[in-house]
């Protein structure tokens, strides 16, 4: 069985793959101080009390927390017995290496959505992921990434409105009723939603000129659905994108003999 680790700044994801689905997916917030032994107390409790027998002989890595990588990899080794393929290192092969400018480190996420989407949709997309960044990722025809944009995440944008502004309250991202708000938290709910919704079509739509070729547009992220009510900005909502990704660079890599 394989085990599949996304790990975000904000979330951590796990899910096991048995070679055709996913048996289970469970989420914790992401803690670098998070030991090895309490990784496997967690994961163990939650594979118990859904009953699932199976015993874990891969695993791979996502991780743009760079300090939780070394605890996992213990993990996998204390108590899984292998070692893991981490995105972004040298020793796990990419089925098609990115085209960006040298030097520059792209983020395992976007690798690993990349991977996914081409796998599902061929190339020529534009990639929306609402995380702790809302990120726009572009993919080519042959299945590589080549640049995209990052903006400030949907509740990080709310978090530092409220911090920055005393008066504002803390509120929940929604689709208001109505764009003109009759209240603070309306008028907050308002301008971030509509704002966001402004932001992902006019880059979309410049991204779609400077490439100069029909794309389909691709949304994950768990705030994608929210923002896909009522408005026309994806073909398509992948919401097990990056786990689906991970799936494809393993196969890839035992493909190619790299276990």
């Amino acid at each position: 069985m394989l085990l599949c680790i996304d790990c975000g700044n904000t979330n951590t994801v796990f899910s096991i793959w048995d070679g055709e689905k996913f048996l289970a997916t469970w989420r914790t917030s992401t803690e670098w101080q998070r030991t090895a032994d309490q990784y496997f107390v967690w994961l163990n409790t939650l594979m118990t009390a859904q009953k699932l027998d199976v015993k874990i002989d891969s695993v791979i890595i996502s991780s743009t927390v760079p300090r939780v990588v070394f605890n996992l990899r213990v993990l996998c080794d204390r108590y899984f017995g292998c070692r893991p393929l981490v995105v972004g290192k040298p020793d796990c092969l990419l089925p098609v290496n990115p085209r960006v400018d040298e030097g520059t480190q792209v983020g395992p996420d976007r690798l690993v959505n990349t991977a996914g989407a081409f796998d599902r949709h061929g190339g020529d997309l534009i990639l929306v992921d609402f995380g702790t960044a809302t990120t726009f990722d572009v993919v080519a025809i042959d299945g590589a990434y080549v640049g995209g944009v990052i903006a400030p995440g949907v509740n990080l944008s709310l978090e530092a409105l409220h911090h920055a502004a005393a008066a504002l309250p803390d509120v929940d991202i929604t689709r208001p009723p109505q764009v003109i708000g009759t209240n603070t938290v309306a008028c907050m709910q308002s301008g971030v939603y509509w704002g966001y919704i402004g932001l992902v079509r006019v880059i979309c739509e410049q991204i779609k000129a400077e490439y100069d070729r029909p794309m389909k547009i691709i949304g994950t992220g768990g705030l994608a659905p929210l923002f896909a009510q009522g408005e026309a900005l994806f073909d398509c909502i992948e919401d097990d994108l990056t786990m689906h990704g991970l799936t494809v660079i393993h196969r890839y890599n035992k493909e190619n003999g790299n276990p």
